[in-house]
């Protein structure tokens, strides 16, 4: 995944230090991760998402057409309602995830850096003869996003999609600077990830790997229709649903507060009592300094390690809490 060349010029303002893999392009602090942490928890502040893919569906029938492709009902989606959406592969594995408004005209969407190229592709191979058109708006609108319980304006006549965790705006690119100058403080990606990870939110490429279906990461609440049917991938939905019985589980771990580094995608998750040389039951999938949980994670594990298991990613010793029953 290629993510936008043109770096944020946002990266200018004071204190910037850039982002690494997969939110390059963008600040991943400005100086102060608890205090930007603190600011979003209390409602101020905004972040700076340009680096996140746009896309616009347009035409009459954008709603009715995206209805049979992704995983959320949104054939009937009222103006300025926000919903999140997968799209799966037929074998139910996790290939998009779509976070989504429609203003009555256009259907907004923003997704994973470097993503937009296959998805577009894969709506464009599904247009048929249905009146919609399919952009990646990427070089025209950045992302912003605003906390709950944020003052900060709309800027008029801006795509908006708003949920309990705040505003996602969806900015003309070239109105980026002005809106900083007038709305900080600016907040790094790294206090928005703190954030989610403490909120048990998955975030496609980091909680995913190529094998994942929704109900491991409990995206079944938010992003699948559990009543709709007729889109790709639905039938591993239904049969996996009816089962309960998922292969594996998200959950949240508090890691061992004394260690230096915290430990990184990937590293592998075992039983405290077997030791680094155990077998390996999951994945760390993102991890953060909280400003006030300390260390904390979320990992990608077998469905069957009892929830009570004291855990160890890598050397790092962890406590689980259930984000997915097993």
């Amino acid at each position: 995944m290629q993510p936008r060349s043109e770096p944020s010029p946002l990266l200018s303002l004071p204190g910037a230090v850039p982002a690494e893999a997969p939110d390059e392009g963008v600040a991943a602090h400005y100086g102060d991760l608890f205090r930007e942490q603190r600011a979003l928890a209390d409602g101020t502040g905004f972040v700076d998402l340009s680096h996140r893919a746009v896309i616009t569906v347009t035409g009459p029938e954008r709603l009715s057409w995206l209805h049979l492709l992704l995983t959320q009902h949104v054939s009937d989606l009222p103006p300025g309602q926000a919903t999140e959406a997968l799209i799966l592969s037929a074998h139910g594995h996790i290939e998009h995830a779509l976070y989504l408004v429609d203003d009555g005209e256009t259907t907004w969407a923003h997704v994973e850096p470097g993503t937009q190229d296959d998805l577009i592709s894969y709506l464009e191979s599904m247009k048929f003869f249905y009146r919609v058109e399919v952009k990646d708006a990427t070089e025209e609108f950045a992302v912003v996003h605003l906390p709950a319980g944020s003052i900060i304006e709309t800027p008029e006549g801006v795509a908006v999609r708003e949920t309990p965790h705040g505003r996602d705006l969806f900015l003309p690119r070239d109105r980026l600077k002005s809106f900083a100058a007038a709305s900080g403080p600016a907040v790094g990606v790294l206090a928005l990830e703190a954030l989610r990870i403490e909120a048990r939110q998955p975030r496609f490429g980091l909680e995913t790997d190529h094998r994942t279906i929704p109900h491991e990461l409990g995206w079944l609440g938010s992003a699948v229709h559990l009543e709709k049917g007729c889109y790709r991938g639905q039938e591993t939905v239904a049969r996996v649903h009816n089962l309960g019985k998922p292969p594996r589980r998200l959950v949240f771990l508090h890691l061992d507060g004394s260690e230096v580094r915290l430990p990184g995608h990937g590293a592998p998750v075992r039983l405290a009592a077997d030791g680094e040389e155990g077998r390996q039951l999951g994945f760390l999938t993102t991890s953060a300094r909280h400003h006030e949980l300390g260390p904390i994670a979320l990992a990608l594990i077998k469905r069957n390690v009892p929830v009570d298991a004291e855990l160890i990613v890598d050397a790092t010793a962890a406590a689980q809490e259930t984000v997915v029953e097993p």
